[in-house]
């Protein structure tokens, strides 16, 4: 016997076995579906008795397997059931012949045969046989089940004959012999007479005896017969026999203790307990027990077997025992590898792992000759299966793998791939891998990852061979993921190069692919290629960044932070097409090869209608953290959630999810498209700054720089292009000065010219560009210097400059253009563009010192200024109605400017409301300021070096120069025989003439003032210093030479009138002196105290008297 039976079991020995074959042409299908009716008869009642019969059906069966039957009966073929077709009458005697010839080839051992005809009727269907049965059709056999059970009653009735006639046997000494195959040649020429011939003729009958009465159902007798056999052949040293003898004492004891059967089939042997009587033993135990603690009503007869039967512990030694000496022959090899199986089975019923193992590695060991590759595969199978029954998975995986590589030996000249790829799929479990990616992001890595990776590429290789190269890319893209941490270097390298091989034929993707058994191969993301370390959503572009219009701010939307992980918070970033979402991905590429022409082709996403814009990069070997922006551009308003992002690495396509990324800690962000917006384009006529505004800490769409000299101008032009597809609405310009330590004096933006764009809302609306020009940006710092001796010569950086001096210094400032329009308007929102302005400002011109000088009229005064020229170039220094004042590189002189004295109480006035909510220190500033304004413009000092600039001196201005500059607030005007007298007008008159004389008094302050009494008195200077003030007989007046004005109100006039008569020509000087007659007092005695000086100065009146020219003929 050659050819070993892997699915025997130890209750197969109480089967008998019927074989079943097709005889001429059948259908293969039509065949198999009778033999499962057939097989369905597993177990008959026998009746009038409580024993039931069990039978084995094989389709294939080998003629040399059955010479073994006197060895163990249950290998001997006692029933043929033979399958045809016959269509007519005339096939029918050959399909007789063909009916005997089959039966030869088991006649020896036949107990009885029945045919099943298929599709034959007529006269010969007609027939009453009882070994033939006639069927018109394979569809029309309702009986065949039947028909089975009454072939199986015959064959026990045979079965029981031949049982009693051996236990009855009296023949004595004439005992036959039972031989094995190998074993008739051996015996030629025993003296046949001897006692230790017939102890082993006794022997060998006493367990064949046995096996027939466990085949019959009688397990007592069955079990006393076997001891008997033992004792008998142990005596005589017959191992072979004493070997089955004690595998028949094993059976027996596990059919009794095990009733559910070893072979894992519970309904095999005990279908159902409502079919006819159940077996005893299906009475007695439940299924597994391991104990003989249940009685039935014969309490004889289970005492009996329960006496003879052997524990669960002595089954395996017993077992143990029958192996060893099988192993002392060669020619049972089959025989010692079934009962290894059987004891296997057994052990694994009584979770004995470790022994069943040991049995197992004895099978691995047992030659059996010269086999087939189809029987080493089947022999490495069985093996598996074994070892995972008992819970060995790796030992059954080693072992599936063994019959895989089996399946494409060498010496197979059709290699089964396909078989090969199979048996290695169903190896995965055991070494702890799993085709399904997700299972190798859950924690550490399980297994031996040497030899899954060796396991990884036997598929590839497999399935490269099977001629599915989409499988090979998917189980090399699997290994390059997984197992990447465990390759070296040079393997990266190989698998690599294999990968990109492969995808040059059949490019990966993200489908799955189904096997042909319905195994499902789920998609390979390349998370690890390149290995991403941080996601970061990026905000938009300033200049794209929506914003939601004051008091509509949405209070759950968060709008501070532009980097939130977390999908629960909604940002408000998004806005239809005219924006991009960009998230900001960091990896390093671990790989010792580079990663080239890599494109990560955009980000994965879900909601509304999305453009994902694709990028690319080449990432060299063993790289750090390499930044790159994917972006992408909404087309319709709503929500979209970014999910992960889309790669293509060495020809396999890649969509990997945040929630995959064991080092990234989101699985998304959600963003709210809003409508859509305008979009402006800025440009300036000024180049583009190199460095941010330092003080601001906004960020900006663009900013520029200049660099100016204290005072200078420079024009700006800024060009707005609407290069989106809304309309302009909406354009709001503002600016501010950021935050500096400078004090500013003067404005730095002055102001914005629209000159000539009356319609910048409609150009801007049909895409034209438009220019806000006439922007002057002015670097208004100022000096304020501290007192300081006038004989302080200047050098260096003056001690009262307040952090510029000459040392220079710089502005920023920051202008918006905030706009709106469209669908996005519609819903509250903007977007604004920031312009930041960045000066660095050189000194030029300062004022070192400044004092008044007055001026012959009591309405002007000289201002004078020393001027310090700061820079290195010639400077000419201009102001208004004055000359030019050239100076050298750090050199100082005087200035003296002639000017009108200042009415500041012109000036606006802050209204109660200002006054009562801001500090008087801060009005008091304010007002400073409009006055030193109100001087620098009617100055209007400039200067000119290579460029042109102003120059103020209110850093220099202090309150009593302020006062020398006001206009009084009591203006009086004079006025000599009709002509106003000031700045040093001499009235002409005639002697003899009366002169009229005019004082008006114009009341400017908020007060009313008088009554005033107005004395005028005459004089003579004769420049000497000697003035005469006698003049009675020169000069006289027609009236009174005093003038009383009564109180005059606010903003009006008082008018006093008189005449003087010169009686000698000459120059005379006219003074006016004052009383104020409401306190009673001199002027000068106490008059300050109730309105000063200043409010009294009345102009130097000068009148030069002449003769009167001599008339003709006097």
């Amino acid at each position: 016997m050659s050819v070993p039976d892997y699915m025997q079991c130890a209750e197969d020995h109480q089967t008998v076995l019927v074989v079943v074959q097709p005889v001429g042409i059948v259908p293969e299908d039509q065949f198999f579906r009778i033999y499962k009716r057939i097989a369905s008869v597993a177990q008959v009642s026998i009746r009038d008795s409580q024993r039931n019969l069990y039978i084995r059906y094989r389709h294939h069966y080998l003629p040399e397997n059955n010479d073994w039957g006197d060895f163990q009966t249950h290998r001997k073929v006692v029933g043929l059931i033979c399958v045809t077709t016959c269509g007519s009458g005339k096939e029918w005697p050959q399909t007789s012949e063909r009916f005997h010839g089959q039966k030869e080839v088991f006649g020896a051992t036949l107990y009885d045969s029945r045919l099943l005809v298929f599709g034959l009727q007529g006269e010969i269907a007609e027939q009453q046989r009882t070994d033939v049965a006639f069927y018109p059709s394979y569809d029309d056999c309702p009986d065949v089940e039947k028909k089975v059970e009454d072939f199986v009653e015959s064959i026990f009735i045979v079965l029981e004959s031949k049982r009693l006639d051996r236990a009855t046997d009296k023949s004595g000494d004439k005992i036959p012999l039972l031989c094995v195959p190998f074993e008739k040649k051996d015996f030629v020429g025993l003296d046949t007479d001897s006692r230790h011939y017939k102890k082993r003729c006794q022997g060998r009958m006493r367990k064949h005896v046995g096996d027939l009465c466990l085949q019959a159902g009688m397990l007592q007798d069955a079990l006393v017969h076997y001891h008997m056999a033992v004792e008998l052949l142990r005596s005589v040293n017959d191992f072979l026999w004493l070997g089955a003898a004690l595998e028949g004492l094993c059976s027996a004891s596990v059919i009794f203790h095990y009733p559910g059967g070893t072979a894992g089939k519970a309904a095999g042997r005990n279908p159902s307990a409502a079919q006819g009587q159940a077996a005893d033993a299906g009475k007695r135990h439940r299924p597994g027990a391991l104990t003989t603690n249940g009685i039935s009503a014969d309490t004889s007869s289970e005492i009996g077997r329960a006496k003879n039967c052997l524990s669960p512990e002595d089954i395996i030694e017993k077992y143990k025992e029958a192996i060893s000496y099988y192993g002392k022959y060669k020619n049972a090899g089959v025989i010692e590898l079934e009962a290894c199986v059987k004891a296997v089975r057994v052990l694994a019923i009584q979770k004995r792992a470790m022994e069943a193992s040991e049995f197992l590695q004895n099978a691995v060991y047992i030659n059996l000759g010269q086999l087939s590759e189809e029987e080493k595969i089947q022999r490495y199978s069985i093996l598996s299966e074994l070892y995972y029954l008992i819970g060995f998975h790796r030992k059954s995986a080693f072992f599936k793998r063994v019959a895989a590589m089996q399946c494409v030996a060498p010496t197979i000249p059709e290699p089964g791939w396909r078989a090969c790829y199979k048996l290695l799929l169903e190896t995965l479990p055991g070494y702890s891998l799993s085709l399904d990616p997700k299972d190798f992001s859950k924690g550490a890595h399980r297994g031996w990852a040497a030899v899954q990776m060796r396991l990884l590429h036997e598929l590839v290789y497999a399935s490269r061979r099977m001629g599915n190269p989409g499988l090979s890319v998917r189980h090399l893209s699997f290994l390059l993921q997984t197992m990447l941490d465990f390759l070296s270097d040079q393997e990266k390298k190989e698998v690599t190069q294999s990968l990109e091989n492969y995808t040059s034929k059949c490019p990966g993707g993200m489908e799955v692919i189904t096997l042909p058994d319905g195994l499902r191969l789920h998609p390979v993301p390349f998370t690890k290629l390149p290995i991403v370390r941080s996601v970061k959503l990026l905000d938009l572009p300033v200049s794209l960044r929506p914003h939601k219009q004051k008091g509509l701010m949405e209070n759950s939307m968060s709008t501070k932070s532009p980097f939130i992980y977390s999908p629960i918070i909604m940002h408000n970033r998004g806005e239809e097409r005219n924006k991009k979402i960009g998230g900001l991905f960091k990896w390093p590429f671990p790989m010792c090869c580079p990663l080239p022409n890599s494109p990560v082709q955009g980000l994965l996403t879900s909601g509304v209608e999305f453009e994902s814009l694709p990028a690319a990069l080449s990432l060299p070997a063993e790289s750090g953290l390499y930044p790159v922006t994917l972006v992408g551009v909404p087309r319709t308003a709503g929500n979209i959630t970014v999910n992960g992002y889309h790669t293509s690495v060495f020809g396999v396509t890649s969509d990997c999810l945040l929630d995959s990324l064991t080092s990234v800690r989101t699985s998304g962000c959600l963003v709210e498209v809003i409508p859509s917006l305008p979009r402006l384009q800025l440009s300036t006529s000024l180049p583009r700054s190199a460095h941010p505004l330092q003080p601001s800490k906004e960020e900006l769409s663009s900013s520029v720089s200049v660099q100016l000299f204290n005072g200078e101008t420079q024009q700006l032009t800024i060009t707005l292009e609407n290069i989106g597809s809304e309309d302009l609405e909406t354009l709001e310009i503002t600016s501010k000065i950021s935050n500096t330590k400078e004090r500013l004096f003067g404005e730095f933006l002055i102001r914005l010219d629209f000159s000539g764009g009356e319609n910048l809302l409609q150009d801007l609306m049909t895409v034209n560009g438009i220019s806000v020009t006439g922007l002057p940006i002015s670097s208004p710092l100022r000096q304020v210097l501290k007192p300081r001796a006038e004989t302080r010569p200047p050098e260096g950086c003056w001690a009262g400059d307040r952090g510029q001096g000459l040392c220079g210094s710089m502005l920023e400032a920051v202008m918006t253009f905030k706009y709106s329009g469209g669908a996005g308007k519609v819903e509250g929102y903007y977007r604004d563009l920031t312009l930041g302005l960045h000066v660095d400002v050189e000194p030029s011109v300062f004022f070192t010192r400044v004092s008044t000088l007055p001026a012959t009229s009591t309405r002007q005064c000289h201002l004078l200024l020393d001027v310090f020229n700061s820079t290195e170039h010639e400077l000419t220094v201009s102001a208004q109605n004055n000359q030019d004042l050239v100076l050298h590189a750090s050199e100082c002189q005087r200035m003296a400017i002639q000017v009108d004295k200042f009415d500041f109480d012109t000036l606006p006035q802050p209204d109660q409301e200002t006054v009562r909510y801001t500090s008087l220190k801060l009005l008091e500033e304010e007002r400073l300021h409009a006055q030193a304004s109100m001087i620098n413009s009617t100055l209007g000092i400039t200067w000119d070096i290579i460029s042109f600039g102003e120059a103020s001196v209110e850093g220099v201005l202090n309150q009593l120069v302020l006062d020398h500059l006001q206009l009084a607030p009591l203006q009086w005007d004079v006025m000599v025989n009709g002509k106003p007298c000031d700045c040093d007008i001499i009235a002409d008159c005639k002697v003899g003439d009366a002169v009229p004389l005019e004082v008006k008094l114009t009341n400017r302050s908020k007060n009313t003032v008088g009554p005033f009494a107005l004395t005028v008195v005459p004089f003579q200077d004769y420049q000497n210093g000697v003035q005469n003030y006698d003049l009675q007989d020169a000069v006289t007046f027609i009236g009174s030479n005093t003038f009383y004005i009564d109180t005059v109100n606010p903003s009006e006039e008082s008018l006093c009138l008189g005449a003087l008569l010169f009686l000698y020509s000459g120059d005379f000087y006219l003074n006016i002196k004052f009383q104020d007659d409401s306190v009673g007092k001199e002027p000068g005695a106490g008059q300050g105290k109730e309105l000063p000086l200043s409010w009294f100065g009345l102009p130097s009146i000068h009148i030069r008297a002449q003769e009167a020219p001599m008339e003709a003929g006097a």
